[in-house]
């Protein structure tokens, strides 16, 4: 099918909440214009230049489960802004705004299904909730996700896409550091697997800790991957 036609279809497919704003993709790497279906049908990779471009849990829960069943796991409740922290903004204003923007409670989402027949609990961190940044719930939803594959006897996959540990939340969000690690080697104890999906980019107190402690450790082409950000 030509691009012509794919674009007449699309055009003529058009509901209420799609429009010609919506229709095209621009590549953050190419910068092609992309049909937006044919961008969604490639699970969000550009078909001119292969980036993989940056996608949250939903996305990512539809296209690993099998059939796009599953069941996401509740986010632990945890104390928000600790230190009353405040920049030009409040912390508590940034949270709100990153749950309104991504409708997410934090940064780390967890859900549980099949793929390929085999259960598993899959983790997805959001780049888009604050950077993906590495707080105290996101520590705790680590956390959580590891007991969920321990008590279901499964692996444990986690996505992560962060550029570090949450500033507003200082030496607190630098302990999810060792915290995930006891949870990792709880992990092992049990026997279940721990694989990690390095997607872009993944930088900071995450590179420092569980994104780097894997049993099988994968990679999106062209993430950036380091300890410290891009400068």
């Amino acid at each position: 099918m030509s691009w012509l036609s794919r674009v007449r279809n699309g055009i003529q497919s058009l509901t209420k909440r799609q429009s010609a704003d919506n229709l095209w993709h621009k590549c953050g790497k190419c910068a092609s214009m992309v049909f937006t279906k044919e961008w969604e049908d490639n699970q969000y990779v550009c078909p001119r230049c292969d980036h993989h471009d940056r996608i949250g849990p939903g996305a990512r829960f539809d296209l690993l489960f099998d059939k796009g069943k599953y069941e996401t796991l509740p986010t632990p409740d945890v104390r928000e802004d600790p230190l009353k922290f405040k920049d030009t903004k409040r912390y508590t204003d940034r949270i709100k705004a990153a749950r309104t923007a991504t409708k997410e409670r934090d940064a780390l989402i967890n859900a549980k299904g099949k793929i390929e027949g085999h259960a598993v609990v899959v983790g997805v961190q959001d780049f888009a909730f604050m950077g993906g940044s590495m707080g105290v719930g996101v520590g705790a939803a680590f956390v959580a996700g590891v007991k969920a594959a321990i008590k279901g006897k499964t692996p444990y996959i986690l996505f992560t896409a962060a550029g570090g540990a949450r500033m507003q939340e200082g030496i607190l969000s630098l302990m999810q550091m060792p915290r995930s690690t006891v949870a990792l080697a709880q992990l092992r104890e049990a026997g279940l697997p721990y694989i990690v999906v390095l997607t872009d980019p993944t930088t900071g107190g995450v590179t420092a800790s569980y994104a780097m402690l894997g049993d099988v450790q994968l990679a999106e082409p062209g993430a950036l991957i380091g300890f410290a950000g891009s400068g």
